[in-house]
C-alpha cells in the first residue's frame, strides 16, 4: 500500500471535528518514563508519577526496617485504612472491596469459586482479554460446563444493537456472563449496565472485567451493580505495578472461596466479612502497591483529573481520524462515545504486524502495540497525561513513512 497524502475520512469519528487544543499543561515531567521513548502504550502496564512511586519506596522501607512490626502488627489496619479509600473511589463499601495483584486474580478468584459444571454455561463475547479467556477455557474443561465467546459484530451500531447481539448467545443454561467493560484487543466501551440489568431479570450472574477503567472512567460499582466486578489499579489510576482489586456484591459474597487457602481461613482475628479474611492475607508479601493506592487517588485529584481525561480523549479523537485519513481505513466505533482514552484504528491486511513493530520502535522510538485479532490487523493508541500532541505527530509521521510500502507488507 502506498500513502502519498493525508486524505479526509469519509465521516468523522467526533461528535465535533475539532483540532487539539488542550489548556491542561502535559504532566510528563511527572512520571519517570524514558524521555526519549514515544510512549503510546500507557494501556498494557500503566506508568507511575514520581510522588506516587515515592510513597511506594516509602511503604517498602518502613516494611523492610522492622517486619514483624509492619506485617504482624500493624498490617490489618494499614490494608484496612488504603481499601476504605479505594472503596471511596470505586463507589462501593469498604467490606466489599479485597486487593489483589491484577485482574487476572481477581476473577480468577471468582471464576474458580463458582459451582459451575455439565450442562452450565458460561456467555462471553469475542473482545475479551486473552489470559481470561484462557482462564475459563481452563475451567470449562476440568468442570465440564460450555465457555462461548459470542461474535460481537464491528464496526459497532447501537449499543441496543449490542445487548441483541450478546443476547443471542443466552440459552437457558446460561449461568454466567462474563464481559470487559473496556475491550483489550478492540478498545471498545461495552454498555455493561444494560447488560447487567437484564442478566440480573433472568437470574444470571455477571463477572465484569474492569482491568482498564478505573482512572479512565468514573465507576459507581454500587450502581452499576455487577455481581463480581475486577479492575486493575496500576493502569490507568497510575498506581504501582501489582494492585487491582475484586469486587462482589454483598448478596453474593457468600460463593466465593479463598484462592490461596492461608490464615485468612478459619481466621482467629476475623474481620467481620469472609470475603476480606480469605483473600486478603495470602501470607508474606510485599503490600506496598495496595498501600500507595490513596496516593494514586489524591494525585489524580490534585491535578484534576477529569479534565485531563477530557484533554486526552479529545487528542485520541484526532489522533484516530488523522490514522484513518493516512490509511483510508473506517475505524470500529460509530463516534467517540464508545472510546475513553485508548482507541484502536485498523491496518491494511498486507501489512506484515511484527515488523512493522519492530520498524516503529527500532528506527522512531514509538512505543505502541500492534494486535491482529479476528482477522484484523489493528494498531491500538493509548492517550495518558503526559502524552501531546507532538508524540501523536510522532506516531502519524513514522506511519506515514512505513505504511509507504517499504519494507512493511509480508508480500
Amino acid at each position: 500500500m502506498v500513502v502519498n497524502s493525508l486524505r479526509s475520512p469519509k465521516s468523522g469519528i467526533c461528535r465535533e471535528v475539532l483540532p487539539y487544543n488542550r489548556q491542561m499543561p502535559s504532566l510528563k515531567k511527572f512520571f519517570l518514563l524514558n524521555p526519549r521513548i514515544v510512549f503510546l502504550n500507557h494501556g498494557s502496564f500503566g506508568a507511575t508519577p514520581k510522588p506516587v512511586f515515592r510513597e511506594y519506596q516509602r511503604w517498602q522501607s518502613d516494611l523492610e526496617r522492622q517486619p514483624v512490626e509492619f506485617l504482624g502488627r500493624r498490617h490489618n489496619d494499614l490494608m484496612r485504612g488504603s481499601r476504605t479509600a479505594l472503596a471511596k473511589y470505586l463507589g462501593a463499601g469498604a467490606e466489599d472491596v479485597v486487593y489483589t495483584q491484577n485482574v487476572t486474580i481477581a476473577l480468577n478468584i471468582a471464576a474458580r469459586s463458582l459451582d459451575l459444571g455439565v450442562g452450565d454455561e458460561v456467555l462471553s463475547t469475542d473482545h475479551e482479554y486473552g489470559a481470561l479467556d484462557r482462564t475459563w477455557r481452563f475451567l470449562s474443561k476440568e468442570r465440564g460446563f460450555r465457555y462461548v465467546n459470542q461474535k460481537i459484530s464491528v464496526p459497532l451500531t447501537t449499543r441496543d444493537n449490542f445487548v441483541e447481539e450478546l443476547w443471542r448467545g443466552v440459552t437457558p443454561r446460561t449461568r454466567v456472563i462474563f464481559l470487559s467493560q473496556i475491550t483489550s484487543p478492540t478498545a471498545i466501551i461495552f454498555p455493561v449496565e444494560q447488560v447487567i440489568q437484564k442478566a440480573r431479570e433472568a437470574g444470571i450472574l455477571t463477572i465484569i472485567d474492569g482491568a482498564h477503567v478505573p482512572g479512565q472512567l468514573p465507576l459507581d460499582l454500587k450502581s452499576l451493580g455487577a455481581d463480581f466486578y475486577g479492575g486493575n489499579l496500576h493502569k490507568w489510576l497510575c498506581a504501582p505495578k501489582g494492585a487491582g482489586f475484586l469486587y462482589a456484591r454483598p448478596e453474593i459474597q457468600h460463593l466465593l472461596k479463598p484462592l490461596v487457602v492461608s490464615w485468612g481461613y478459619e481466621s482467629e482475628m476475623p474481620s467481620g466479612s469472609t470475603f476480606i479474611d480469605y483473600n486478603e492475607w495470602w501470607g508474606t508479601r510485599d503490600i506496598a502497591a495496595f498501600l500507595s493506592v490513596p496516593a494514586a487517588i489524591e494525585f489524580q485529584k490534585k491535578n484534576r483529573w477529569d479534565e485531563v481525561r477530557r484533554a486526552c480523549h479529545e487528542l485520541a479523537c484526532e489522533a484516530l481520524q488523522k490514522i484513518e485519513s493516512l490509511t483510508g481505513m473506517k475505524s470500529f466505533y460509530p463516534n467517540d462515545n464508545w472510546f475513553a482514552q485508548m482507541f484502536t484504528a485498523p491496518l491494511p491486511a498486507s501489512i506484515d504486524i511484527p515488523l512493522l513493530k519492530t520498524r516503529l520502535y527500532d528506527e522512531y522510538r514509538v512505543e505502541v502495540p500492534l494486535i491482529e485479532w479476528n482477522g484484523h490487523k489493528l494498531i491500538r493508541v493509548s492517550v495518558q497525561g503526559y502524552n501531546t500532541k507532538k508524540d501523536i505527530d510522532c506516531l502519524l509521521g513514522a506511519l506515514s513513512h512505513l505504511l509507504d510500502g517499504r519494507n512493511t507488507s509480508s508480500d
